[in-house]
């Protein structure tokens, strides 16, 4: 379920054939007791901060150091990895009283989703106005997860040879094309094991969490403040479920659905459904503005001119790298955050009309982010595949989405490409465990979500929900961007403020409304 990092704060089919999984679905007591005695090296230890490694490029309020983890947690005092840790010290200063000196509160560590996307550089999050307050009773902290990054990266890929542009995205593909990506999703599956070898199957969520525990020990905190957005609020839930007693306080903004029956298959099903609904929310958009983009006056036009726009790259690439597929892309980027629309409306205009310059600066794959892109798309990959049953018969994957697309043909195609690779994955499979608290176990934690968020549908803030019991749910209505807290939208920092620096939470249910919709621009204006 790819989701991208969370921008906003600086991703009823029949499911049949599945893998089977070695695994049950319960927490493994040999893992519980390793990650204990993680925990207990790591308090010991501490992280021992100082200057980052790229410190020219940060404010002197950043600094980084590192936590070991085990990579297995059967065997806590086996092989270690180094996660990355970034932190900024609270700053005592009241931003609305120059004279109050806030009193800090413990250390807010933070996780942007993915899988796959890094959190270190999250504690510079603390310049931004709509988080002063919080950053001023704060520690500050992110880390880049294992196999991310530094974090013992993990590679499926030589990086040169990631990119692949210009390239299609046939929204009804042909046979012939289905075959060459079944091709590619195996050859995909097969590096990522000759690359990791015997590690590939220690990248997963439930160790994702017990990380998260080695890190609240090491940071010296007795119970955890957690902010994941995306992603990062399913191994969260993984951790309210294994550790509800070490927790303080827990933030989940856009989340992800937490059954077990939809991790992850399903999950990508729900998204690509969804994706269908927020790019017709855009198309919409853009109608209204047809004075500033001449698009289409209605939805169905600006659908045409997409499509002819798809057709005449398919023909001729812009640049030479921009084809169907990385015009595909730029515009999914554009159903997570809504403040995308202008900037990628308008470069769409500009190409129709012969000039194609934003249209390859927004979407042309940028060399220079090839390791960092194949890392990700690597850690993505190896989590999702490893935690959970995947069908392992083309025939499921191609009935499923087939019969998706006729309803929703913008993202269901891609979304299976990225995910395919779990058909063939050559790591066991572990079970879901069962995201669950019963009353008292855990304190009262603030869900965030966007009544049409794509990336992560808004039913799942309400599963979670029911199975956290007294959470508390804000919504934004009639909103779709990916990622709330600390946003656009007044009403939703306000319960987060609140929550973070105060304890405190409104009823078992708070709705805010929709932020303003993003002003049209034309290309090249500002």
């Amino acid at each position: 379920m790819r989701a991208a990092a969370l921008y906003s704060a600086a991703g009823s089919l029949l499911l049949t054939t599945l893998a089977a999984a070695p695994a049950t679905g319960a927490p493994d007591a040999v893992e519980s007791a390793g990650t204990v005695l993680a925990a207990a090296h790591a308090r010991a230890r501490g992280i021992d901060f100082g200057k980052c490694p790229d410190a020219e490029d940060m404010p002197g309020t950043m600094e980084c150091g590192t936590v070991s983890v085990p990579l297995d947690y059967a065997h806590p005092d086996g092989k270690q990895i180094k996660l990355t840790v970034g932190r900024a010290r609270a700053t005592h200063k009241d931003p609305h009283n120059s004279k109050r000196r806030v009193p800090r509160q413990g250390s807010l560590v933070y996780n942007p989703g993915g899988p796959g996307a890094s959190g270190l550089y999250f504690p510079l999050i603390g310049m931004l106005p709509e988080w002063k307050r919080i950053a001023s009773a704060y520690d500050l902290v992110g880390y880049a997860p294992r196999g991310v990054d530094k974090s013992a990266p993990l590679s499926c890929e030589d990086p040169k040879h990631f990119f692949k542009a210009p390239s299609q995205s046939p929204t009804y593909p042909s046979e012939s094309y289905k075959k060459e990506r079944v091709a590619e999703a195996k050859a995909y599956a097969r590096g990522c094991a000759k690359r990791s070898g015997s590690k590939l199957r220690f990248y997963n969520s439930l160790n994702n969490a017990r990380d998260l525990d080695v890190l609240r020990a090491a940071l010296g905190e007795d119970k955890l403040t957690f902010m994941g957005a995306s992603y990062g609020t399913y191994f969260g839930a993984l951790y309210a479920t294994l550790f509800p007693s070490h927790v303080r306080r827990m933030v989940f903004d856009s989340a992800v659905n937490p059954d077990p029956e939809q991790v992850w298959y399903r999950n990508n099903l729900d998204q690509s459904a969804a994706f269908e609904g927020r790019w017709a929310d855009y198309r919409e958009w853009i109608a209204k503005h047809d004075d500033v983009y001449g698009l289409g006056d209605t939805a169905a036009k600006v659908l045409r001119s997409y499509e002819k726009a798809s057709a005449r790259l398919a023909e001729k690439p812009a640049g030479g790298k921009v084809g169907p597929a990385q015009l595909q892309g730029a515009f999914l980027s554009a159903g997570y955050y809504d403040d995308y629309w202008p900037h990628t409306a308008a470069a769409l205009s500009a190409y129709l009309k012969g000039d194609p310059k934003l249209l390859v600066q927004q979407a042309a794959p940028t060399p220079g982010a090839a390791v960092e892109a194949e890392n990700g798309n690597a850690v993505y990959t190896a989590v999702e595949c490893n935690d959970a049953p995947w069908p392992t018969e083309w025939s499921v994957w191609d009935r499923d989405n087939t019969r998706l697309a006729r309803v929703a043909p913008f993202e269901t195609w891609d979304n299976v490409w990225m995910n395919l690779p779990c058909a063939y994955w050559p790591a066991p499979r572990q079970q879901p465990i069962d995201v669950r608290t019963g009353p008292g176990e855990l304190p009262p934690v603030l869900i965030l979500a966007a009544e049409r968020d794509a990336a992560t549908p808004y039913d799942g803030a309400l599963e979670l929900q029911r199975r956290l019991s007294d959470s508390v749910l804000v919504t934004e209505r009639d909103a779709g961007t990916h990622g709330v807290a600390g946003g656009a939208n007044k009403c939703v920092n306000g319960y987060l403020d609140a929550y973070l620096l105060e304890g405190r939470l409104p009823e078992r249910h708070a709705a805010c409304a929709a932020h303003a919709e993003p002003k049209a621009a034309r290309p090249g204006s500002r």
